[in-house]
């Protein structure tokens, strides 16, 4: 299974991550414990955490079961967030983030919608799926703007370390072929 460096939508770009990434990612919303809050890592506390970050996803690459895209606009290439699939042997998931500035914009629908598209069309995979915390409304709606629909209730399952050390409810979306 081989997806592209590089997926393009009528407003944005979505391409393999680089450490020039590193300043964007960190200033922009790394370290906004309010874009960071429903996520399953912490805010970074320095350029040096985020540069270890992006050495880790470009590493990713190479074994090609995780793909993360940094997402830059295209009329200006600035980063806006990033967006990953973790692939599987029948399904994949993804997982997102988007800088403050930048939420309400309907940016991240795009995004998602590029991905789902070239993650289903691989013949071996059947479904895409995303966990997002109960209190996470706007995800949700992301989701659901793609069509993803909201399979069920998974009761203490992911840890948002921004909001505290237990494991809390998530929702599970799905989009299958």
């Amino acid at each position: 299974m081989k997806l592209p460096e590089s997926i393009e939508t009528s407003r944005l770009r979505l391409r393999k991550p680089s450490l020039s990434d590193a300043d964007a990612i960190f200033n922009d919303y790394a370290q906004d414990e309010e874009v960071v809050r429903y996520l399953v890592w912490r805010t970074h506390k320095d350029i040096a955490e985020t540069r270890v970050f992006l050495e880790r996803c470009i590493q990713a690459w190479e074994g090609r079961s995780n793909v993360p895209y940094a997402i830059e606009r295209k009329e200006d290439g600035r980063l806006l967030g990033m967006i990953e699939a973790m692939m599987g042997p029948h399904s994949a998931g993804a997982g997102y983030v988007i800088a403050r500035a930048h939420w309400g914009q309907g940016y991240m629908p795009e995004a998602l919608k590029a991905l789902n598209s070239l993650v289903l069309a691989q013949p071996e995979i059947y479904r895409m799926e995303i966990l997002c915390d109960v209190d996470n409304l706007a995800s949700a709606r992301v989701m659901e703007k793609v069509g993803m629909q909201r399979e069920g209730l998974l009761r203490r399952r992911s840890i948002h370390p921004a909001i505290g050390p237990e494991p809390r409810d998530c929702y599970l979306y799905a989009l299958v072929r």
